[in-house]
Parts: structure tokens; sequence; C-alpha cells
């Protein structure tokens, strides 16, 4: 499915605010400069009232970031930390309360958040609701899950998609992606480095 960029910009005004909270200090202060997002003071505050929650930890173990009782009817979660084995964001229990939707399922009973639950546990696969196939949501109360490892295949895809969908526009210009960083290790530091100096000549 694809939309118009008018329609894509109306449904990204639908975002009323965005939340984040970070357990480490040096990547919550990195974040700060991002302006439309606000900062929490914990992750219970981050998600409380959310109709989407995304969780991106770099954590390489078993982790509870959110629980249960965080998780109200109607969420959407985007879990996309979880990527290799042992390695998991969510509680069990949300997993048992959600519809699970995942890209590849053998490789996510390895890698995802459902490697807590039985081999046969039941998941749709997103392929299937991009096509039509099956129904994404059933329900407004209902609890959907994303569960993603991610895919190369996928990444390229998209980007193909999008690439295809600006050559046609005009609306784009050409970028010099090879990167020569004063420090490899900080890729984000150096954007927003190039940022500041944009901002400020």
């Amino acid at each position: 499915m694809s939309f118009p960029s008018s329609t894509a910009r109306w449904m990204v005004s639908l975002v009323r605010a965005a939340y984040r909270f970070n357990t480490g200090r040096s990547a919550s202060r990195k974040f700060r400069l991002r302006r439309l997002v606000s900062s929490s003071s914990s992750n219970q505050e981050a998600v409380e009232g959310a109709d989407i929650i995304t969780t991106v930890t770099a954590d390489k173990q078993y982790s509870t970031i959110l629980t249960d009782n965080m998780i109200g009817s109607g969420v959407h979660i985007n879990a996309v930390g979880g990527d290799c084995p042992g390695k998991t964001e969510l509680h069990r229990d949300i997993l048992l309360r959600s519809d699970i939707f995942v890209e590849y399922p053998p490789q996510t009973r390895i890698e995802g958040e459902i490697q807590q639950l039985p081999a046969d546990y039941p998941v749709k696969e997103l392929w299937q609701v991009i096509t039509g196939r099956i129904v994404g949501r059933d329900h407004p109360a209902q609890i959907t899950l994303f569960d993603s490892v991610g895919f190369a295949t996928e990444d390229f895809s998209a980007l193909r998609y999008v690439r295809d969908k600006l050559a046609e526009s005009g609306f784009f210009e050409n970028l010099d992606l090879l990167a020569d960083p004063d420090e490899p290790r900080d890729l984000f530091g150096m954007l927003l480095r190039a940022e500041l100096v944009e901002l400020h000549p």
C-alpha cells in the first residue's frame, strides 16, 4: 500500500506527542537535541496513554523494558530491539495478550520476542497483511505487536521503493554517502555536528 505525500504528511500530523525513555545517560543527552520528542523520567511515564509504542534497546540480554501492566487495550507495539538469541524487551505476558505479526517466523522464533513462547505459538506474517490476505487489526481494543528482527532484503526493498518514488517526483538531491568520519564510533555525533554547522554557519 502506498500513500500520496499529502496523505503521509496528514498521517504524521496526527501524532500529538512523542515521548522517549533511555536508560543510558549519554544517549539521553544526545536525544534531547531532537525538538519533537519529549524526555520521560521512566519507561512507565513514556508509554502512559500511548497508542503506539516502539522499543529499540541495545542490550544483548533478556530485559524487561515493558511489563504487562503498562500496556492498555488498543495499543500497537513495535518491538525492534530483540534481534538475537537471548535478547528480549517485553514481558512474556504482553505477548500472550497480543496478536503477533512477524517478518519471517523461523528467524523470529530464534531472535525475536517470541523466543519466549512455545515453537508452535501462532503468529501472523507481515506480508499477509500488506497484500490484504489477512486483516491487521480486527477491533479497536486489540493489542497488536510487530516483532521485528530485521532483514537486509526488507531494508533494500524499502529503500528501492523510496528511491523510485523520489525519482518520479523530482524532489531529491544527490548526496555523497561515502563517510569519512572524524570519529568512526560516533556517527550520530558526526551528524549532529554537521547539523549545527548548517544552523550556525
